[in-house]
């Protein structure tokens, strides 16, 4: 942590956010800045990578270092930037069609090895910037450009699977409630592995079914006492389709990737050079 004071606007880029008037994800990205502020990452240090949609944009208006990559890729691609630079602060940014559609793949694998990156998942449940297509999150009941008529395929649940596939930091939070986004980004940052933010926010332009309004009213805080340890409660409570229950749902304070490499060098030594390792085995 730099000893300098670093403020929002020490986060922010000169190009101006260029989403829809409206757009949930700008009740996102502010609370992101507040929450950077918050545990005072260094601008420099600090590394956002995003794939393709409307929430791919996330690193033009931030003044860190940005890869704009593929469809899918940026869990992966962030997960490989922690992995050859672990000083380093790594976020990936994606939407549901990037994350979950294509890139779906690569969930269960970086959640598996618990890479100390953290994940926003920005689900609108449409894709946006390819002008209203349905995706892998959108209701059988909603219509769309895909689906005029109704949605004929059961829509995936991000919750539960990122709950299978051992994601050892998971929280959910909703756009309309940036205090909160910014509590959750924070302890996402300072947790050590995998940590997840999964955020509804509601595209005003191509999904006129699912709004700020509806998700009022089924956004619901998760109880005070909640025991965050406990993964069955939590599978139980993301199949609860009709609230929306926002928090941290899930945390397990398991070693890294990093430190389970890391004993294993400490246990068997380092070779310094290809050659002293070759002969070890000749």
């Amino acid at each position: 942590m730099s000893e300098t004071a670093f403020k929002v606007k020490d986060y922010k880029s000169d190009l101006k956010p260029i989403w829809c008037a409206g757009c949930g994800d700008y009740g996102a990205i502010n609370p992101f800045y507040q929450a950077l502020v918050e545990n005072q990452l260094d601008p420099k240090d600090t590394v956002i990578v995003s794939g393709i949609g409307c929430s791919g944009r996330f690193p033009y208006f931030c003044d860190t270092y940005g890869f704009h990559g593929v469809h899918g890729r940026a869990v992966p691609t962030a997960a490989g930037m922690k992995i050859a630079n672990p000083e380093l602060n790594i976020f990936a940014v994606g939407g549901d069609g990037d994350g979950l559609g294509i890139g779906g793949g690569h969930l269960p694998h970086v959640a598996r090895k618990n890479v100390d990156i953290t994940y926003i998942l920005l689900d609108n449940s449409i894709y946006g910037l390819t002008k209203g297509q349905s995706s892998p999150t959108s209701p059988l009941t909603m219509t769309s450009k895909t689906a005029p008529y109704a949605y004929v395929e059961e829509p995936l649940n991000p919750l539960a699977m990122l709950l299978a596939y051992g994601a050892s930091f998971i929280a959910r939070g909703f756009s309309g409630k940036p205090k909160d986004l910014k509590a959750l980004f924070s302890q996402a940052i300072q947790h050590k592995g995998f940590s997840v933010v999964l955020i509804f926010s509601p595209c005003v332009t191509f999904n006129k079914q699912i709004t700020f309004k509806t998700m009022n009213e089924i956004v619901k805080p998760s109880p005070e006492d909640w025991d965050r340890s406990n993964r069955l409660a939590a599978m139980e409570k993301s199949l609860d389709t009709d609230s929306y229950w926002t928090g941290v749902v899930y945390q397990d304070e398991r070693p890294t990737i990093h430190q389970r490499v890391a004993e294993i060098t400490e246990r068997v030594g380092r070779y310094n050079n290809f050659k002293e390792l070759i002969d070890k085995f000749a």
